[in-house]
């Protein structure tokens, strides 16, 4: 059985992906998956999977893996190619987060059957020095209009994050969370190639040219550290949005805007 929290060395994983959702024959429709029928779904899957992960890879998979009839979809992933490790998600019959201590345990032989080893719902380390995260659910986001699951989300303590569940066509960054969902990735696992070169500087505020008059309202307000960690930080005059994050967007007058009421905040 998964405990609660774990630490993990991601040093060891060749490839990291979520939410295949094996045997759902609903995903295609509700995730826009192009895909006629379930068994199409579940060949594809396998297929693609096979196509970039060699037999002697370690996969860390972020959640979601198998739904529908449990003991036929858990067993498709057995054609899985490589080490497999599963953080569960809210649809895995084995996770704390949706199902009961009984359950759990009465599920939890199949999984291992078709070659999961079951690691905690949030599972924390380094790679290649980086301090890492990674859990089925994102700090913030969700498939639906709200953040469902709550208090089974990690907490964002600046620490990256490497994410599923949102079945987000959007894939990699979204500041210092990472979704690296099957439906953003052409439904195939992510190379942790890829994450070390976020890991590497990516997720990073300097990566993003800061305009002049944001830097000079920055210099003004703030030393650089704290400067840094306002522009990464949730803002109540943005409406809980990221000021890095309208920076890409290029929506420089919002952040200035926010920064002036700062400002002047700092004189009343």
């Amino acid at each position: 059985m998964p405990a609660e929290r774990g630490w993990f060395d991601f040093d060891a994983v060749d490839f990291v992906t979520s939410d295949h959702h094996f045997g759902h024959a609903r995903i295609s429709e509700l995730a826009g998956r192009p895909f006629s029928t379930v068994d199409e779904m579940d060949s594809a899957l396998i297929e693609r999977w096979n196509s970039v992960v060699p037999t002697d890879a370690v996969v860390l998979h972020l959640g979601d893996v198998a739904l529908g009839p449990i003991n036929d979809s858990v067993a498709l992933t057995a054609q899985l190619n490589g080490r497999r490790h599963l953080v569960p998600g809210n649809h895995d019959r084995v996770s704390s987060a949706t199902q009961s201590r009984k359950a759990i345990e009465r599920f939890a032989p199949i999984y291992e059957a078709a070659g999961w080893v079951i690691l905690p719902e949030i599972i924390e380390g380094t790679r290649r020095g980086h301090r890492l995260m990674a859990s089925h659910y994102p700090y913030w986001g969700d498939s639906q209009e709200i953040d469902r699951h709550s208090k089974h989300r990690p907490i964002d303590k600046g620490i990256p994050l490497l994410h599923g569940h949102t079945h987000s066509r959007d894939h990699g960054p979204d500041g210092n969370q990472f979704h690296v969902g099957v439906d953003a990735f052409e439904f195939r696992p992510v190379a942790m190639g890829v994450i070390d070169r976020w890991l590497g500087g990516e997720h990073s505020p300097t990566r993003v040219e800061i305009p002049n008059e944001v830097a000079a309202l920055l210099h003004r307000l703030y030393r650089p550290e704290a400067a840094a960690a306002w522009l990464c930080g949730h803002n109540s005059h943005l409406v809980g949005a990221r000021p890095i994050d309208l920076l890409k967007l290029n929506e420089i007058g919002d952040v200035v805007d926010a920064l002036n009421s700062e400002v002047q905040g700092g004189m009343s």
